[in-house]
């Protein structure tokens, strides 16, 4: 049964245009879009017209970092690939890429079939696959080679967390010239993982325990040391690096650097970095440790370098890094010793609105809006045009957003599997009306029509930026 939709009336806003058209839809896809009110537009029929008239079309939303279901600190993140993927339709996000785990002592494969046999099935939107490499040695170096002709053609390593997931200066070096010749994008979580926690057993045997204590220790030239050495291991592999959740003003003038240099050298942001800060983490009590992450929340005054690094292209991408933990129950392992709470902050559903935000208080324009949540994503990770824009053959993955509507975000309205909001009493201007992913309704007019099962798995092509 072929099926044709008609959006009518709106805004289109990609990364490289604004302009008042229609958009024909025909089985899922994107097959045709045309000036409102022209002839071609006239003449299109539609089983189903969609009135997008004073609101926004827009590509729906890549967020290239989340943690669906992951196991850390003795617990796991509170949304399944089933919550959070619906949370992130109600965000107007329809593809996240998910980060497969590597256990130490297994192989690629067995932690690529456990995320497969995780999601498979219960996705309300498309999703993808990164690979945590958590023990690089012989095997997991050929492994690599086999992720990318799979389509798992991103892995990302750990400057921090020793013990866990850290991964030393020469591991690094094998994996980087792994990637060099295979076409893979090495991430990193630059974060000098050993230095800090000398400070934070230095920190508790003060008795220094509170939430802030989490922000003090990780501090923020351990961040830009370990993003320039990530960018010298690159450069000596001759892979390029894609630095995760960079939070603080030193680690993006290292970047800047290496851009300038002409270097292959990427970053990407979260919206907690640019709208939270320590202030959240001395929450009195122990509210703080609502806003434990790794990168942590830093001073308020890095935020200003984060939005110049956005609008200088140093920084090109805001994904969420969403890894929810429970206040009750979760957060609270670390009541008495900062360093027992669950790293890790809930945002899938929040990332969009927060960056029309961004475009009301005049820090991006609609199109960099689009190009940091929608496009760039896709062209780092191989989606794009099947992700990421509004063009004839994309995938009809659209968000009818009304720009005027005003909402105040709570966790008593959010559809996280999370007891509490990063952003609680927030008033933002912007909502989600609607979302059509690959043509079908998951999201009509503020009710959720989507279901578990209907996201498919999507295969990546390498970089599309190098």
């Amino acid at each position: 049964m072929s099926s044709r939709t008609l959006i009518r009336g709106g805004l289109v806003v990609t990364a490289a245009d604004e302009v008042h058209a229609d958009v024909l839809i025909e089985d899922g896809r994107v097959a045709a879009l045309a000036a409102h009110g022209s002839a071609a537009a006239a003449s299109w029929t539609a089983d189903r017209t969609i009135d997008a008239t004073g609101k926004y079309v827009i590509p729906g939303g890549v967020d290239c970092h989340t943690h669906m279901e992951l196991p850390f600190g003795g617990t796991f993140a509170s949304d399944t690939f089933e919550t959070g993927t619906r949370a992130a339709a109600w965000g107007g996000t329809t593809t996240i890429v998910d980060f497969a785990v590597q256990s130490v002592g297994h192989s690629l494969r067995e932690g690529l079939d456990t995320w497969y046999a995780k999601a498979d099935g219960n996705c309300a939107v498309d999703y993808a696959f990164h690979m945590i490499l958590s023990d690089v040695n012989e095997g997991t170096l050929k492994e690599m080679d086999l992720l990318v002709e799979e389509g798992i053609t991103s892995f990302k390593l750990f400057m921090a967390y020793p013990g866990v997931f850290y991964s030393d200066d020469g591991r690094i070096l094998r994996a980087m010239q792994r990637s060099a010749a295979n076409g893979g994008l090495i991430m990193m979580h630059a974060e000098n993982g050993i230095a800090i926690d000398v400070l934070v057993e230095q920190a508790l045997a003060r008795g220094e325990t509170d939430p802030r204590y989490h922000g003090e220790v990780r501090k923020a030239l351990l961040e830009a040391e370990a993003t320039h050495r990530a960018i010298q291991l690159a450069r000596v592999a001759g892979a390029p690096l894609y630095v995760v959740h960079v939070s603080a003003e030193e680690a993006v003038a290292e970047l800047a650097a290496a851009r300038d240099k002409g270097l292959p050298v990427f970053g990407e942001t979260c919206p907690q970095y640019l709208f939270l800060s320590t202030d959240n983490l001395a929450e009195p009590g122990f509210e703080g440790a609502k806003y434990v992450c790794s990168t942590p929340l830093r001073p308020r005054e890095h935020q200003a370098a984060l939005w110049r690094g956005l609008r200088t292209n140093d920084l090109q991408v805001v994904s969420t890094d969403h890894c929810p933990f429970c206040f009750t129950g979760q957060k609270d392992l670390g009541r008495g010793d900062f360093s027992k709470i669950p790293n890790g902050l809930p945002g899938v559903e929040n990332r969009m609105d927060l960056l029309h935000q961004a475009v009301v208080d005049g820090h991006i324009s609609r199109r960099r809006w689009i190009e940091i949540a929608c496009a760039t994503p896709a062209r780092m990770f191989g989606l794009y045009p099947k992700k990421g824009t509004l063009a004839p053959g994309s995938d009809a993955d659209v968000v009818i957003y009304d720009p005027h509507a005003e909402q105040v975000i709570s966790a008593g309205t959010h559809h996280m599997n999370v007891d509490y909001s990063a952003y609680e009493g927030k008033r933002i201007t912007g909502r989600v009306e609607t979302v059509l992913s690959r043509g079908e309704t998951v999201i009509d007019r503020r009710e959720y029509t989507g279901r578990a099962g209907h996201g498919a798995f999507i295969p990546r092509s390498t970089c599309q930026y190098l």
